[in-house]
């Protein structure tokens, strides 16, 4: 069974490119023009493989669009953007999304982006560690990391972690007390870094950190080394 890309994009030109390409590389491509026409299509049919937004979409933006699917769904989301202020793309990563790629782009780099995005999801249940994973003991519930099923528990609630936010935790808890250093997490977790800005994992850091840490302004599972990097601090 072929792969399903939604591609959300207002500009006809655009979006037929990347709809002629992506079909020639083997994926089934689904079409919207604005984020309204996205979320109503993801509602009927349920979440595609993968999602290329762009931002700038007209009454509801691709911002907005990108934390409406974030709500339910953790396809992977690639944003698609003539901006390229780094305020737009931390705010971008923010609402949801797992890589940000510039206007103009080469077609080959967005079927390159998305294959990495599919290596990293299939990587993700594949992974040399326990069957679960105790990141955080604490008897009102549990924090449980479970690699080969590709879930985090607090108890018995699933925690909804993006397939980035996820990749991140299990580098982390793969080497539970050490340090890893931005870089590190670029190499292992983007495979190729993204734009060498390693700002990029800080902001996945605090989107996890809501998720995962029972105050996320005192964090006690992903702490931070200032000038080092992060470390995970599970229970012995």
């Amino acid at each position: 069974m072929s792969a399903r890309v939604l591609i959300v994009e207002d500009d006809d030109g655009v979006r037929a490119a990347l709809r002629l390409a992506l079909e020639d590389e083997g994926y089934d491509v689904d079409e919207a023009e604005d984020a309204e026409t996205a979320l109503v299509l993801v509602r009927r049919d349920g979440a595609p493989h993968v999602m290329i937004v762009d931002l700038m979409l007209g009454e509801m933006d691709g911002f907005t669009c990108i934390r409406e699917i974030r709500r339910d769904h953790d396809v992977p989301i690639i944003v698609v953007s003539a901006r390229e202020d780094t305020h737009d793309v931390v705010a971008a990563l923010e609402a949801g999304a797992d890589d940000y790629v510039t206007k103009p782009f080469e077609i080959k780099e967005i079927t390159a982006r998305m294959r990495a995005l599919r290596r990293r999801a299939a990587a993700a249940g594949d992974r040399d560690m326990p069957r679960e994973v105790v990141l955080d003991s604490d008897p009102d519930g549990a924090l449980v990391l479970s690699p080969a099923r590709g879930t985090v528990r607090r108890g018995e609630h699933e925690l909804h972690l993006t397939l980035t936010e996820f990749r991140l935790l299990c580098e982390l808890a793969e080497s539970p007390g050490q340090v890893l250093s931005r870089s590190v997490l670029l190499d292992r977790v983007w495979d190729r870094g993204f734009f060498g800005d390693e700002r990029i994992v800080d902001v996945h850091v605090r989107r996890l950190r809501t998720k995962i840490e029972r105050d996320p302004a005192d964090p006690r599972v992903v702490v931070t080394l200032r000038g080092l990097g992060y470390r995970l601090d599970a229970p012995p």
